[in-house]
């Protein structure tokens, strides 16, 4: 059996912030496959699993247009939500008003993407049954059918969630864009594939019940080009770079 699946994804606005442009965000031309596989997660999702992007279809025009958001320094401290919950009297909250900063971002708007996926099994938290596989595929099947989801699927940031996932048995390339076509074999340069962190998402104190993770993480980078909208990520995936 095949563990593949065919998604198509739409939304009003997405942004994929390159990472050497983070003061004032700039989004790549097209998703990098982090940002899908975070999108997937937010469909479903376990320790056991780990999702692969093969092939990533551009549809629509790459056009991208300036905003102007505001946004919070700082994050919410754990130790200052920890401390709260033991009776400390400590303020985890942020307050807007003190802490809030206008940036500049340049996004895409009115995007629509077919992502081509698979999983695989990690081997963590006792996931040692004969029939995982199968029964993760149809868990995912039924969820992205059902339109399910436990928190927003969103497009790079939180702010621009999916409009529409759809599941779908083949991607129709007759809707790939003229303009994207026009662009024939288009080397998209250097582009951030994904985060690894160092501790492969396994607790480093051995303890899934009170589990802590290492914030310690690289990103890894590949070079793709897109062949008249279409994005192989499978064959690039062989060169990646940290």
């Amino acid at each position: 059996m095949s563990y593949g699946f065919k998604i198509m994804a739409e939304g009003d606005y997405a942004c994929f912030t390159r990472p050497e442009l983070k003061v004032e965000r700039v989004s790549y031309d097209v998703p990098t496959p982090g940002a899908l596989e975070g999108m997937l997660k937010s469909v479903y999702w376990k320790p056991a699993i780990r999702y692969v992007i093969d092939k990533i279809v551009v549809f629509n025009d790459i056009d991208f247009m300036n905003v102007r958001r505001n946004e919070v320094k700082h994050k919410i401290l754990y130790s200052a939500v920890k401390s709260q919950m033991n009776g400390k009297g400590a303020d985890p909250c942020i307050y807007t008003s003190e802490d809030r900063s206008q940036r500049a971002s340049m996004i895409l708007k009115n995007v629509k993407y077919g992502v081509e996926f698979h999983f695989e099994l990690t081997g963590l938290k006792n996931e040692q049954e004969e029939d995982a596989e199968n029964k993760h595929f149809n868990i995912i099947k039924r969820r992205l059918e059902k339109g399910q989801y436990f928190r927003t699927p969103c497009l790079g940031c939180s702010e621009f969630p999916v409009k529409r996932i759809e599941l779908v048995d083949e991607f129709d390339e007759n809707l790939i864009s003229s303009r994207i076509l026009d662009m024939g074999d288009m080397d998209l340069g250097f582009m951030s594939y994904k985060v690894v962190f160092s501790d492969q998402g396994k607790p480093i104190n051995n303890d899934w019940e009170n589990p802590r993770f290492s914030d310690k993480a690289s990103t890894v980078y590949y070079r793709p080009h897109m062949i008249n909208g279409i994005i192989n990520v499978k064959k690039y995936r062989e060169e990646l770079r940290c």
